[in-house]
């Protein structure tokens, strides 16, 4: 039995059959002509989502992407340093000492999995410096995914690469030149090595860098365009800044930009073990999105409540046939 019929027959009841259902109508927006936006929060790139991420990329199953800083970097970090990537089972067990003796060797802990500072973080920055620099000489500006684009598509990384490309998202991505939207990237890895080029004198300014009101004007351009075709539906990972940044182009567009003909999102599933709650999480449950303008009353709306590790990768399974 493979993976779809498998979640067909067993997935019945509660957040398995929100699974099944998500499924079901994520493949009938597309069969209905829709395209579909994913977001992806948390450590989503070091769990290797793009083990079946890159082939949703490559079968047209996936139109755009928000992602964190973090998600965009660390496939690149997994592309390159594979091999040298350290798993802790037992990574609840730890005491402050054990996570120091980590941090003495070069090792930073996402949960199970530490990577290695030097041979990816270091690695991957290396190549960006000099085409920042590059940029910053020209005179030119582009959002922090286009220079990965041009790295991966220049092949710079091709030595170093310890998976099989096939399972980069990046690099599926890259191949298609899949619009992105990577809103707050200073909060990443290479933002922080950005910054400190500037301190240090290596780069004047961040202007080789298109900032965060430039993305969500380019997510504007692209909403539109987009929507005037198709219905976009919204498909989320995780919370945070991925999701609540993108979603709110719609009412931006209705309410801000009097484009009061805007669709709203055409289908809506997002995945979080996270309960939304009075100030703590900051995802508001689907039907509170219609009051914003975001979704509408007929939209499809999903809510997994589940480890998005778990539940992303059987949906992407289902809906590639595995």
């Amino acid at each position: 039995m493979n993976v779809r019929d498998f979640i067909d027959h067993h997935y019945r009841h509660f957040n398995a059959a929100a699974l099944r259902d998500a499924a079901v109508a994520y493949e009938k927006h597309l069969a209905g002509g829709g395209r579909m936006f994913v977001t992806l929060a948390g450590a989503m790139s070091t769990a290797e989502l793009g083990l079946s991420l890159a082939e949703m990329i490559r079968q047209d199953k996936v139109h755009a992407i928000c992602c964190t800083g973090a998600n965009l970097e660390e496939d690149l970090f997994n592309l390159v340093a594979h091999d040298l990537y350290e798993r802790i089972p037992n990574y609840r067990d730890l005491t402050p000492q054990d996570e120091h003796a980590l941090h003495e060797r070069g090792l930073a802990r996402v949960t199970d999995t530490c990577i290695p500072e030097e041979d990816a973080m270091r690695r991957i920055k290396r190549v960006l410096r000099e085409r920042w620099i590059a940029a910053g000489k020209a005179g030119r500006a582009a959002f922090p995914h286009e220079y990965m684009y041009e790295a991966l598509l220049a092949g710079d990384y091709v030595e170093h690469y310890q998976i099989d490309p096939k399972d980069s998202w990046m690099i599926a991505a890259a191949q298609k030149n899949l619009p992105m939207f990577v809103p707050g990237w200073e909060d990443s890895t290479m933002g922080n090595g950005l910054a400190a080029y500037i301190v240090e004198g290596v780069l004047t300014d961040a202007r080789c860098i298109k900032q965060g009101q430039e993305c969500m004007v380019e997510l504007i351009r692209w909403y539109g365009q987009t929507s005037a075709k198709s219905s976009i539906g919204f498909f989320q990972i995780g919370g945070g800044i991925a999701g609540d940044f993108p979603i709110c182009v719609v009412p931006l567009m209705q309410h801000d930009l009097l484009r009061t003909g805007t669709p709203c999102w055409g289908y809506f599933c997002q995945i979080s073990d996270s309960t939304t709650s009075y100030g703590s999480y900051s995802g508001a449950v689907p039907n509170e999105k219609i009051t914003w303008s975001k979704l509408d009353v007929n939209t499809p709306k999903f809510v997994i409540e589940s480890d998005a590790t778990i539940v992303a990768p059987l949906i992407f399974a289902y809906l590639l046939g595995w």
